[in-house]
């Protein structure tokens, strides 16, 4: 198997590096062709991920963990390339390699017309292998490669139109805010090496426990337990790379990049790499109870929060763009609950819903000849049937309707939260509750403005409309199948069946899951209870509120506006995140920089060091030239004094 293992990233790889190598030099190989090779990488891939999950799965492969490639040693620390092949890893291989799969065929018909065509089935390629290294890591090393490099073809992917300036600001936007996270996820990474000597999870995890009462002094007379620190460096990665508050403000603005990037990048790969990196380290998050509550407690404002956000955007793709970010607050959520599983279950419902609700959002804008504001859309249902009722089941989806995939793992985040006891968890139960009625209300704001109501599109845009060709409808087809069936078929062995196994690790005292497990009697028993708890009848609400207001009453949005005018002005200035990291974050470093220039340079080192040597320099030069006159009694006269002073010192010495 271990040729499978290998292949797996490998063959992404390849495709990438033959659609952008030869593409570039070798002109005459064509689109067809560098798709073709794009695709088939991935494809053979999502095989191959297949295989390793039925291998895991239904013939009971115990793990594999090892080294495939040895970088360095030094002082006895192996630096290695390594896979961790358990029912984890197999779970996320087949996911991100399916929906990747989905959107590089998507691409096909949505990047048609666009000169960088070849680039950027290279770049989609590159992307997902960079994505599959992450999860397949068994080291600390590989996964920050995998990390890093998600975090390097993203900028290459979010400025793809590098024309245009809006993009170019958003990719070095989403660059920086990340560096910021990544800077916390290193000082962890150091810490771990630094402290347990190995950059291996086996080692790391296996002596974690001894570890327990380590303390570090982060400043002289404060003492904290190195576990806990650790953990919060590792999620401060994990909030830049999965967009939790306040390092979520580079997500919504990565919509400047094409839309089959965006349904990548927020469905299945580079935003919830910190979702499956915390849940990766379940053994060490387990032993910190300060950790964990701080991942449920910004979890939690990012649930609510960002959700609001989505209520006042017109922009299509930024609409899902709060979704994702809400949405990756309730998989926070669910890793500070200490329910591993849930996280990584709404993980992989969320990938197959979000990424069929990206991609029809991106069928809408090709009919609309690229137009993405909800104002200028409206009665597309007729026209575009298939988009029409892909788009109804990710939105269900989405909302948790009973019997959809949402449905299964967002209602277990809801009852983990709920019964979770740690601090924060009241707080984080009720954001996430109070979350379902904000996520039925913007999804379905979203969905009437674009399919029902008026038609609000030019006559010319009217007259070619049309549904998106085969090669954009069918991967909304065959990733609506998994939004709806894949929660019901998997909820039971996924959360209480113990599938993954020493994947994640939970203690007994945690095991909020375990408790929930005994009211568990089914897939189906559990959708027909739903209509007696209160998440069904807030998503209900949030439908009807939005139906009323957005089809029947329209005038109800703007009075509301003005009714809650400081709300709405908060939210459409995103709590003046941006404004403060502009202004504060930004703005302070230009002005530590020009301090640092009129000062430090210019005054200082040129002033001072530099200028002020050579006019010293220059200063003696002048006192000394006034001693050379020219005149030859001056210097006798030196000569003189110099002859007197030397005999007086002569006598000195004599007496």
């Amino acid at each position: 198997m271990r040729y499978v293992y290998l292949g797996i990233p490998l063959a992404p790889l390849l495709g990438a590096l033959v659609a952008g190598l030869f593409g570039a030099f070798w002109p005459r190989l064509g689109r067809t062709a560098c798709h073709t090779v794009a695709i088939l990488g991935v494809a053979v891939s999502f095989v191959l991920s297949l295989v390793v999950l039925w291998d895991v799965t239904l013939n009971g492969a115990p793990p594999f963990d090892g080294a495939v490639y040895t970088w360095m040693v030094s002082d006895g620390i192996r630096f290695e390339i390594g896979f961790l092949i358990d029912r984890l890893t197999a779970l996320m291989v087949t996911t991100v390699s399916f929906v990747s799969l989905m959107v590089h065929i998507y691409t096909i018909g949505y990047m048609h017309d666009d000169p960088g065509y070849n680039r950027f089935f290279a770049y989609i390629a590159l992307f997902t292998f960079s994505m599959l290294m992450l999860v397949m890591s068994n080291n600390f090393l590989q996964l920050f490669f995998g990390w890093e490099a998600v975090g390097l073809v993203s900028y290459l992917l979010i400025g793809f139109w590098y024309t245009r300036e809006s993009a170019i600001r958003a990719n070095l936007k989403a660059f920086l805010v990340n560096r910021v996270g990544d800077f916390g996820f290193l000082l962890g990474i150091a810490a771990i090496l630094a402290y347990f000597g190995s950059l291996d999870y086996a080692d790391v995890f296996a002596a974690a426990p001894m570890a327990r009462e380590l303390t570090m002094s982060l400043w002289p007379g404060v003492e904290w337990p190195v576990l806990t620190v650790i953990c919060v460096l590792l999620f401060i990665g994990a909030m830049g790379k999965s967009a939790q508050v306040p390092l979520h403000v580079w997500l919504p603005d990565s919509m400047e990049g094409p839309t089959p990037i965006s349904a990548l990048i927020h469905a299945a790969t580079m935003v919830t790499a910190g979702i499956f990196m915390v849940a990766r380290m379940s053994p060490l998050y387990e032993l910190s109870e300060a950790a964990l509550s701080l991942v449920l407690v910004v979890g939690a404002v990012t649930a609510f929060a960002t959700g609001l956000l989505g209520i006042v955007q017109h922009d299509i793709k930024r609409v899902i763009a709060y979704s994702t970010l809400s949405q990756l607050g309730y998989m926070a959520v669910a890793l500070g609950a200490s329910a591993y599983a849930a996280a990584i279950f709404h993980l992989m419902t969320h990938a197959f819903f979000k990424a069929l609700l990206f991609l029809a959002a991106g069928s809408v804008i090709i009919a609309m000849h690229h137009e993405q504001d909800m104002r200028k859309m409206g009665g597309l249902r007729r026209y575009m049937p298939v988009t029409y009722w892909t788009a109804v089941i990710g939105a269900l989806a989405l909302i948790g309707t009973p019997g959809f995939s949402g449905f299964y793992s967002k209602e277990h985040i809801i009852e983990a939260a709920h019964g979770a006891q740690r601090w924060g968890a009241e707080f984080a139960y009720w954001a996430v509750l109070a979350g379902v009625f904000v996520t039925a209300l913007y999804t379905f704001r979203m969905f009437f403005l674009v399919f029902h109501g008026r038609e609000r599109m030019d006559e010319h845009t009217r007259a070619h409309l049309r549904e998106s060709p085969k090669v954009v409808t069918v991967p909304l087809v065959l990733l609506a199948i998994p939004s709806v069936a894949i929660g019901a078929l998997t909820v039971q062995p996924l959360l209480f069946g113990g599938w993954f196994g020493e994947a994640l690790r939970v203690a007994p005292e945690h095991d909020v899951l375990g408790r929930l497990a005994a009211h568990f009697e089914g897939a189906l028993a559990f959708a027909a209870h739903a209509v007696q708890t209160p998440p069904f009848w807030l998503a209900a609400a949030g439908v009807a509120t939005a139906a009323v207001v957005y089809l029947w009453r329209p005038a109800l949005a703007g009075l509301a506006a003005r009714v809650a005018r400081p709300l709405y002005v908060a939210l459409v200035h995103k709590y003046w995140a941006d404004d403060f990291n502009e202004i504060v974050v930004a703005g302070g470093a230009r002005a530590l920089g020009r301090l640092l220039w009129k000062v430090g340079d210019v005054l200082v080192i040129d002033g001072a060091l530099v200028n002020g040597t050579a006019r010293l320099v220059g200063l003696a030069a002048v006192v000394a030239r006034q001693v050379q006159t020219g005149y030859l009694y001056h210097y006798a006269f030196a000569m003189l004094v110099g002859l007197l002073a030397f005999v007086s010192w002569l006598l000195a010495l004599t007496r």
